[in-house]
């Protein structure tokens, strides 16, 4: 059963490479390649991957540029990308040299200094587990083990979206402040937190449900309610506060 999210009342006020062939860049037809794009279909024309792209230039020794901004791209998930401001996080998660995730970094930066009002056109609203499932989905595709947190206005607006961790998740290492220090600096009145499974099995372990216990405690005391922690993989996730298995 996929129930809609309910907020309580509060007086509280608060936000791997494949082995197959890859074609290179400078494989490419000129015409095709992501610069000679830009200059002939302009910005609109091309695809995110491509301007990151352009935006790093070269890739490195061992892997080309097109394919590292492509794995950016699908390990990290667009929004999640979006919202990071630590060029150190993004490096170690992905493997990627310390400069390129400066310059990802402060481009982004700019972005949000020119334009106020943050991703999309609409915002988006998240009241139930399928939603949010659907909205995290991204990261079911990534190889490694990737925490996620969705914060929700009062009126359950995603008002931000943050990768919390990046590795095996462990009630020892995910600590409730880091879970909830993003809710408290944007004033998010809830929280859902996802996870993926790499091996593409969305049964909770019983760690999963220890950071769950340990994250609603926290939540109680704060004021801002933990809705929800998902397991997801690419068919299926898992609601551990619902307690129910879903595709």
């Amino acid at each position: 059963m996929n129930t809609a999210y309910s907020l309580s009342d509060t007086d509280m006020l608060h936000a791997d490479v494949s082995s197959r062939y890859i074609l290179r860049v400078r494989d490419m037809a000129k015409a095709d390649k992501p610069r000679e794009r830009l200059l002939a279909h302009g910005p609109q024309g091309l695809a995110l991957a491509e301007l990151v792209a352009i935006l790093w230039g070269t890739g490195t020794r061992r892997e080309d540029v097109l394919s590292m901004s492509r794995r950016l791209l699908r390990e990290y998930g667009e929004r999640a990308v979006l919202h990071e401001t630590d060029p150190k996080r993004l490096a170690s998660a992905l493997d990627i040299p310390l400069g390129k995730a400066c310059q990802v970094i402060a481009c982004l930066e700019l972005g949000r200094r020119f334009y106020a009002k943050g991703y999309g056109d609409k915002p988006v609203y998240v009241r139930t587990s399928q939603q949010a499932y659907h909205y995290v989905r991204p990261i079911a595709h990534s190889q490694k083990e990737q925490l996620r947190g969705l914060y929700l206005s009062s009126r359950y607006e995603v008002i931000h979206d943050e990768v919390i961790s990046v590795g095996t998740l462990t009630a020892s290492i995910i600590h409730p402040r880091e879970v909830f220090q993003p809710a408290l600096t944007h004033g998010a009145a809830a929280v859902i937190v996802a996870h993926n499974h790499p091996s593409g099995d969305s049964t909770p372990t019983e760690a999963d449900r220890e950071i769950t216990l340990r994250l609603r405690e926290a939540g109680e005391l704060l004021g801002i309610e933990l809705l929800d922690h998902l397991v997801v993989t690419p068919q299926q996730y898992y609601s551990i506060i619902e307690g129910t298995m879903s595709v």
